[in-house]
């Protein structure tokens, strides 16, 4: 008897049946993985983002924007705005630290070098600042934004894409 193969992590585009379970995805990634760096009243009002699906998909349709899967079922997304901005990147709780987050910022990565991009730059949230620090960026300015009546702090970081994608 052969052993079941394990699930497989892998990457699609988004579809519009998607946007249900990618605003729960966000949800999740907010109020669990952020608790450190941001109060629950920064939590709740970043997280409510998404109770308009569809104000969500619509942001997310405007945007190139990939999921991962993992055995199938969708476990993170990540978009890419102008085509050299990382606007989201978001992996669920349960999936956190699998590989999902690097394979989408790899892939976006690609992309925007592919696409011309001399450089990819992010607002990276206090608690995912540490994730791109590892993958290349350089912290460039600190931001606060206003969601909900809160202010939040994240930061501009910056990867130059020099050298990859089509020869300039």
């Amino acid at each position: 008897m052969n052993p079941r193969p394990l699930p497989e992590l892998a990457m699609r585009p988004m579809l519009p049946t998607d946007v249900p379970l990618l605003a729960e995805i966000f949800r999740a990634a907010v109020e669990e993985l952020t608790s450190d760096d941001y109060s629950e009243a920064q939590q709740e009002a970043w997280a409510a983002a998404a109770d308009d699906e569809e104000a969500f998909g619509a942001k997310l349709a405007h945007k190139l924007t990939l999921v991962a899967t993992y055995g199938g079922a969708a476990v993170g997304f990540a978009a890419l705005a102008e085509n050299r901005r990382i606007d989201m990147l978001y992996v669920h709780p349960a999936a956190s630290g699998q590989g999902a987050g690097v394979m989408l910022c790899d892939a976006l990565e690609k992309l925007a070098a592919a696409r011309g991009a001399k450089e990819i730059s992010v607002d990276a949230s206090d608690a995912a600042r540490g994730f791109f620090e590892k993958r290349g960026f350089s912290a460039q300015s600190r931001n606060t934004v206003s969601l909900g009546g809160e202010w939040l702090a994240n930061t501009t970081m910056t990867k130059p894409l020099v050298g990859r994608g089509r020869p300039s």
